[in-house]
């Protein structure tokens, strides 16, 4: 498939009024994407559109800060940059330091939203929020992160995965928070992951979850 064919369907699926996703991991291909969607918005005028792109791996420095201006969202999965990370530099070098890169995009106004990208990688998001936070990849080789200057708070990781998540998919009026009107989606976990140290989060263990306001999981009785 060429470029004009994913112009064509995107600007189909625009036309349509759906929100369009599309996959993407290395920098020309989120490059030609952004380009695309740029396209696309331009023609078709001015809406609450949110184009995502999934994964948003590796990222080209000057494609950046296009994310914030076009409202186009990354929906990315920390897990794999503790993953990808023991193996990657050694395949594309130099331009590693904007892979996965959470705190370039943060600072340049976008707004994320983690996934798991499960089965392909666990579905937990505390192992996610453990990734987004230290960067330390599974071989245990980069004890102070991986490209340590793209780490992320707990409360950013957080957002991402809750707030983000809900503005990615059109539920913020919903999800995402807890408040009055919305979905009581949460859980109780045994430990306050603000307060524990970075490299635990990932063992913290989650006692109850509750979805509609109703409890589905209870550790205590094995459920």
């Amino acid at each position: 498939n060429t470029p004009e064919d994913l112009y064509r369907w995107i600007k189909g699926g625009d036309a349509a009024g759906l929100q369009v996703m599309v996959h993407a991991i290395g920098d020309r291909a989120n490059a030609m994407l952004l380009d695309i969607f740029e396209r696309v918005a331009g023609e078709h005028g001015q809406r609450d559109r949110r184009f995502r792109i999934e994964h948003a791996q590796h990222l080209a420095a000057l494609d950046i800060p296009r994310f914030a201006k076009l409202g186009v969202i990354p929906s990315m999965q920390p897990y794999h940059a503790i993953d990808d990370g023991r193996w990657a530099e050694k395949y594309i070098g130099a331009r590693i330091r904007t892979t996965y890169a959470f705190r370039s995009l943060l600072d340049s106004g976008a707004r994320p939203a983690f996934g798991s990208d499960w089965y392909v990688a666990p579905p937990t998001p505390l192992e996610g929020i453990y990734a987004a936070v230290t960067r330390r990849t599974l071989d245990d080789r980069n004890s102070a992160g991986w490209v340590p200057e793209q780490k992320i708070s707990v409360e950013e990781a957080l957002r991402a995965y809750t707030t983000g998540a809900a503005y990615a998919s059109f539920d913020e009026s919903t999800r995402g928070v807890l408040s009055p009107g919305s979905a009581a989606d949460f859980v109780l976990l045994e430990r306050n992951i603000f307060e524990v140290p970075s490299e635990e989060i990932r063992n913290v263990r989650v006692l109850m979850t509750f979805v509609g306001g109703r409890k589905v999981f209870d550790r205590g009785k094995g459920s």
